[in-house]
């Protein structure tokens, strides 16, 4: 095979990498699916720049992503690098031999600015991945909407600014990118829970909310929505 390739070891099925991004899961509309319960429905993207070739773990299961038996966020790859997504194992194949130092992760852009309508809309965006859930999607604008008390026309207006300004390409699970993305820069922090008086307390969930804090600002100084995240919005992706 000419190219790149990925070889899952389990099946031993070999699978050439798209010229852009390839998408890697559990899910039906991923590239190269893997049968594995440890792996998310859209768990990670190989993606190739001229001769180079790097592996992005979408930030978005507990199980994570593996190279070489390191976890990682970002990494460049080598021929004969072995990629664990979860527990599903896959060898790297067909990569040009480059000077790379494959231990130094991609830098991640510098946050941009964000109004106070944005952090409130990443806030209940990011909320489901900062669950106690193995498994977790972001939330959907019309989920956002009712977090927010705003309309889904608006949610959408502001989720298009922030693709513009996270520099997400167009293309499907941009919202997953998104919230991928402002997790891996440390622009989300989870909050305690909020203890409720005795008398008023309604039954535990284990639930907690997140903020989402601006570029230089101190810890404690975001701005949480602070309601607790809905059924829906803590599905299991």
């Amino acid at each position: 095979m000419e190219g790149p390739f990925i070889r899952i070891e389990d099946s031993g099925m070999v699978i050439a990498l798209r010229p852009d991004v390839t998408t890697v899961g559990r899910g039906r509309g991923v590239d190269v699916r893997l049968d594995d319960p440890s792996v998310s429905r859209f768990h990670a993207e190989i993606v190739r720049r001229g001769p180079y070739v790097y592996v992005v773990d979408m930030g978005l299961s507990r199980n994570g992503t593996r190279v070489n038996g390191r976890p990682i966020a970002r990494r460049v790859l080598e021929d004969g690098d072995v990629v664990s997504f979860g527990t599903a194992r896959c060898r790297m194949g067909g990569i040009p031999r480059e000077e790379v130092d494959p231990d130094v992760e991609l830098r991640r852009a510098v946050a941009p600015e964000l109004t106070r309508r944005e952090v409130d809309v990443l806030t209940s965006l990011c909320r489901p991945a900062l669950s106690d859930e193995a498994f977790v999607a972001p939330a959907t604008a019309r989920e956002i909407a009712g977090d927010l008390v705003v309309t889904e026309a608006a949610v959408k207006q502001h989720l298009l600014r922030l693709y513009q300004k996270f520099r997400i390409p167009e293309g499907v699970n941009r919202r997953t990118r998104l919230a991928n993305e402002v997790i891996a820069m440390g622009l989300v922090r989870p909050l305690p829970p909020v203890h409720v008086p005795q008398q008023t307390r309604g039954p535990v969930d284990g639930r907690t909310t997140g903020e989402v804090r601006r570029p230089g600002a101190p810890p404690g100084h975001g701005n949480p929505v602070g309601r607790p995240a809905t059924e829906a919005g803590r599905r299991a992706s």
